[in-house]
């Protein structure tokens, strides 16, 4: 009887360490890893009753077309999913977020356009990704970020255009990856992979057949081939002027500056503005050729050449002034602090606070590639003559100044 009794025991606590569903075989691996192995069975979904204990789960070359987000709640263990060759096409929030032992996901040759990358945040014992031969037009550039232990990224065969910069940053363990057959839009956007390719130590199998189909100059030629002249990272030179030559009068002090870019493609001119009270962003000029402004920062006048001019400019604006160059390679850009005084007689007071300020009709800051933003921080500080007889703003009248007549002077020269 105890013999018996032993028996059932054991099959009692064996019983659920082997459930398996009808359309899979299971079996125990010699190093102690379940085995449910449900490939080729025709199955259009993940089958029901499967064991908790199931670290290896094979579901290829069936006919499922959709995940969930509990399709695999029974199988928390699993630390190898193999989905290839399946006609997936959709995948829900959540169906891989809870598998945080995977270490093998396989989901190729399917027809997936959309993925909840943020599922793989919380996998961050993965080593194996394959997704080649889906339908994915695009990735975000955090999508792998959480991967640490990532060792080999399929990608290949996918409808990909173009990849963020910082796509493969912070993949430590990444040693394999496959991006090729895939129709590559070879616009500046992608001048950074090959950067990365030429730097990097993964290896890039196939890495001849990673080709542009666009634009048509480069159709055909490889993506680690793309010329350097075609793609040159901005460089951006801000200027403080003291008089402009398409004189324009305002109503006391004018504040002008100008940004000067350079870059391939021509880079585009953004500003940027940190006083005490607000902080404002301009993106491209808001001023017409009329004259009329477009947007509705009518303080900040910003031309199409460039030039940002701040009519009545006063205590108020003090402030950090950025000018931004942007285009397809990267972005830089350019800070003064300005500071502003009044004065009767703004060239000796300016010496005598600072002796190694100087007059200036135009004064330079410049950053590109090579150049270190060392002068960050510094203060640009505006002298100008307020005549006896004028009043302020607040008082009354303020007299006509001619851009012209605007003093700048700088207390150190500004590079950054």
């Amino acid at each position: 009887m105890r013999p018996l009794l032993c028996c059932l025991g054991l099959a009692a606590f064996l019983g659920p360490c082997l459930a398996c569903p009808s359309a899979c075989s299971c079996s125990t691996k010699k190093n102690g890893r379940l085995l449910a192995e449900c490939a080729y069975k025709d199955l259009q979904e993940v089958p029901e009753g499967l064991s908790s204990n199931v670290t290896i789960l094979t579901l290829s070359a069936n006919r499922i077309s959709w995940l969930g987000q509990g399709s695999f709640a029974e199988v928390p263990e699993v630390q190898s999913l193999w989905l290839g060759y399946n006609q997936i096409g959709v995948v829900e929030p959540g169906a891989f977020a809870l598998l945080v032992h995977l270490k093998n996901l396989d989901l190729s040759h399917n027809k997936i356009a959309d993925f909840p990358w943020q599922d793989l945040r919380n996998l961050s014992g993965l080593q194996i990704l394959k997704m080649n031969n889906n339908r994915l037009a695009g990735l975000p550039w955090d999508a792998f970020r959480s991967l640490k232990d990532l060792r080999s990224l399929w990608l290949n065969d996918n409808e990909l255009t173009t990849l963020a910069e910082g796509t493969f940053d912070n993949l430590p363990s990444l040693s394999q990856l496959q991006i090729f057959n895939n129709p590559f839009n070879c616009s500046c956007k992608v001048f950074w992979l090959k950067k990365w390719t030429e730097n990097t130590s993964v290896s890039i199998t196939k890495g001849g057949s990673t080709l542009c189909v666009a634009p048509s100059r480069l159709k055909g030629r490889a993506v680690t081939d793309i010329p350097d002249h075609h793609c040159i990272a901005p460089s951006v030179q801000l200027t403080y002027l003291s008089n402009l030559d398409n004189t324009v009068m305002y109503d006391g002090l004018t504040l002008t500056l100008h940004c000067s870019v350079a870059g391939s493609p021509p880079p585009e001119i953004r500003w940027k503005i940190q006083t005490s009270s607000r902080r404002v962003e301009i993106n491209g000029p808001n001023v017409a050729r009329d004259g009329n402004v477009k947007q509705s920062q009518e303080h900040f006048l910003v031309f199409k050449n460039g030039t940002m001019a701040i009519p009545h400019f006063s205590k108020e604006d003090e402030g950090i002034y950025t000018c931004l160059a942007v285009n397809d390679v990267g972005t830089r850009d350019v800070s003064v602090n300005v500071a502003l005084a009044g004065s009767e007689n703004p060239a000796e007071d300016l010496l005598q606070d600072d002796p190694q300020a100087s007059h200036l009709g135009g004064r330079s800051c410049y950053k590109g590639d090579e150049m270190d933003p060392s002068g960050a921080g510094e203060k640009l500080v505006i002298v100008y003559h307020m005549p006896r007889e004028s009043k302020s703003r607040a008082g009354g009248v303020v007299p006509q100044v001619h851009l012209g007549t605007l003093l700048l002077a700088l207390g150190i020269t500004l590079c950054c």
